[in-house]
């Protein structure tokens, strides 16, 4: 367990970074029409835009850990906290200095974070049926047909990867080559990604990151944190609900009210990026 809470905090400080970076290469890029995947290649020009998606892929990682010994809510919530984690690095590399309100609210987040880890049990998930596993690939796949919600796509990933199958080891290659070929969780955690990554970078050139990033942390850490405990036996220690419930929406919504301070305005140069499609 402690591994898992090691793991998602580390997690939030890829992501802290990861969206910064992101939402300067995205705002100098040429804007498009809906979710247009050549947004994509014209980012992967950007080094900004690829250190930040290697920042993310990284943190990605750690959450499959993280999800292994730890209930989803506990992972999303501490997850949630990146935006915490860029205000600080907002006030000292970006000169965004933190006024008395955005102080109180970085203390929100970490009392938030304390009682959730404190609330936290080893993993007693039970074993998704297949049909939930298809109902995720289902999910997925209409969240990419409907054009994508990233914060929905986010947490479809978690969803997704706490549900990958039992057995996969490192040590037994083919083996957990076949079991990942044979889950459909698999191919929802492939479609979830990709439709994520899409519709957050088109947020980020259409509004402010503020704007983008916060539906996205409601929407990555609501949604799993309900199917975890409806669907996959997510539980917090015996006698500890009323301390996962308040510390949640501590956490949450603290890291929620200082989303502000993703705003990367003065970091974008002074010139107009060419808003012309390829």
């Amino acid at each position: 367990m402690e591994i898992g809470l090691v793991c998602a905090f580390a997690t939030a400080a890829c992501y802290g970074v990861g969206s910064v970076l992101q939402a300067v290469a995205a705002r100098r890029t040429a804007a498009t029409e809906g979710l247009d995947p050549r947004l994509m290649l014209r980012l992967a020009r950007s080094w900004l835009y690829l250190v930040g998606l290697a920042l993310d892929g990284l943190g990605f990682a750690l959450t499959l850990v993280a999800v292994q010994s730890l209930p989803l809510f506990v992972v999303q919530a501490v997850v949630a906290s990146f935006l915490a984690i860029t205000a600080v690095l907002g006030a000292v590399f970006l000169h965004m200095p933190l006024s008395r309100r955005d102080w109180v609210g970085l203390a929100v987040v970490i009392s938030g974070l304390v009682l959730v880890g404190l609330s936290a049990a080893e993993d007693s998930r039970v074993t998704a049926g297949r049909w939930v596993q298809w109902g995720v690939l289902v999910a997925c796949v209409l969240l990419a047909a409907l054009g994508g919600v990233a914060g929905l796509a986010f947490g479809a990933t978690s969803v997704a990867a706490r549900m990958l199958p039992d057995g996969l080891a490192i040590s037994h290659p083919w083996t957990s080559l076949r079991l990942l070929a044979t889950s459909p969780t698999t191919y929802a955690l492939a479609v979830a990604g990709t439709v994520a990554l899409l519709a957050y970078s088109t947020a980020l050139q259409r509004s402010t990151v503020t704007v983008a990033t916060a539906p996205l942390v409601v929407g990555e850490t609501i949604a799993p944190a309900l199917v975890g405990i409806t669907l996959l036996g997510d539980r917090p220690r015996e006698g500890w609900a009323w301390a996962a419930v308040l510390g949640f929406a501590l956490a949450v919504g603290g890291a929620v009210g200082m989303a502000r301070h993703g705003e990367i305005e003065d970091v974008v140069t002074d010139q107009e990026p060419d808003r012309r499609a390829v």
